[in-house]
């Protein structure tokens, strides 16, 4: 198992995220900005599990990107989403280290946060590395 490409899956995650066109406006954080805006992309936990085999090292990443919200409802923070699994659907970004071999949507969850003012959803994907 690696945790080598680690590093270069956020980076080409936030790069891919930031520069597009679909959520201009919208910052993208890999921490919790001091002062939160009221919609925002972060880009958090993950989890990775060694995917090595015959052909070499490999490892498998599942990466959460959180949208958070103050806006009433989950409509925005819905959209932001949307656009996102879009974007990481289409072709899949270059790593500065490993190679890329499949991005995909696993799960996502929604939910308000303390007393309801805030809405988050919670995207996770999977990411097939080989080193």
């Amino acid at each position: 198992m690696s945790y080598a490409a680690a590093a270069a899956l956020q980076m080409a995650v936030f790069r891919r995220l930031s520069t597009a066109p679909a959520l201009a406006g919208v910052a993208v954080h890999d921490a919790l900005p001091p002062s939160p805006p009221g919609l925002f992309v972060l880009i958090g936990p993950e989890e990775v599990r060694d995917a090595s085999d015959q052909s070499g090292e490999g490892a498998d990443h599942r990466l959460v990107i959180s949208v958070i919200s103050d806006a009433e409802g989950f409509l925005a923070a819905k959209t932001v989403s949307v656009a996102i699994s879009d974007l990481l659907a289409g072709p899949m970004p270059t790593l500065s280290r490993g190679r890329l071999v499949r991005l995909s949507f696993d799960r996502a969850v929604a939910r308000r946060i303390g007393e309801g003012a805030v809405r988050r959803i919670d995207l996770t994907f999977r990411a097939r590395i080989e080193l």
